[in-house]
């Protein structure tokens, strides 16, 4: 993964996200109530929900909406339902893009994200057209401003917490795990006194495209047409922005 940022993408995309924070609540409502569904009420006991609690929580989503996605999920006789579908398709330049959707309408979503793409220099490919270019890792930041550790002791903290990788800039230090061993290093870097501005489970391309200027605003024209749609909660995609 060397010379791969996500921090940069992250920090250069926060602004747009602030902009759409009440549909981001929506969104994360969905994916709780889901985790919660599946896998019981107590984050303790349910790995998934704590994950998306976190999210929602880096998020800076109010506790009481994670409160009520928690309980609508628990409430008897609730049947909302929901499927978790995934999209792939292309970009300009032939960027990979990864979507992944949380539906109660398989039909409309299909439609809207199709139209998404062909109407923004996209295609929508087949099933395992483009997944297998991606790696799951789980991915954390800190912030080297907040610390005064070198690269080098990071580096032998964070194999004793059991992670695979360190990319260093002068800004952040990003740590890259295996998916299962994702929550046991974010626990042992917290319990070292870490503050963690970034801890997701994320998909990493394993190699990226390049694309000029007018590729990259429509790219983003694409991806910001995407995560308008209700039932889409991820976008991922190989371009090096």
């Amino acid at each position: 993964m060397a010379g791969h940022s996500k921090w940069k993408n992250i920090q250069g995309r926060k602004n747009a996200q602030d902009a759409k924070r009440g549909k981001i609540f929506q969104k994360l409502s969905r994916e709780i109530y889901m985790a919660a569904k599946a896998g019981g009420a107590d984050p303790a006991t349910n790995a998934a929900l704590r994950l998306v609690m976190d999210k929602a929580k880096a998020a800076n989503m109010p506790n009481d909406n994670i409160d009520r996605a928690i309980k609508k999920a628990s409430s008897a006789g609730e049947n909302e339902h929901y499927d978790e579908i995934t999209y792939e398709g292309y970009g300009p330049a032939g960027v990979a893009i990864l979507v992944y959707a949380l539906t109660d309408n398989r039909n409309r979503t299909a439609t809207n994200v199709r139209v998404a793409f062909t109407r923004n220099g996209g295609s929508l490919g087949e099933t395992g057209s483009v997944s297998y270019m991606f790696d799951r890792k789980g991915y954390i930041a800190i912030e080297r401003s907040r610390l005064s550790v070198d690269e080098d002791t990071m580096f032998e903290h964070v194999l004793e917490a059991g992670a695979d990788d360190l990319e260093t800039s002068d800004e952040v230090f990003e740590i890259y795990t295996a998916p299962e061993e994702f929550t046991t290093v974010r626990d042992a870097l917290e319990k070292d006194g870490y503050t963690l501005a970034q801890a997701e489970l994320t998909m990493v391309p394993q190699t990226l495209v390049e694309l000029d200027a007018d590729q990259q605003e429509q790219l983003q024209m694409l991806i910001d047409k995407l995560e308008e749609e209700d039932d889409v909660s991820e976008v991922f995609t190989s371009a090096d922005l």
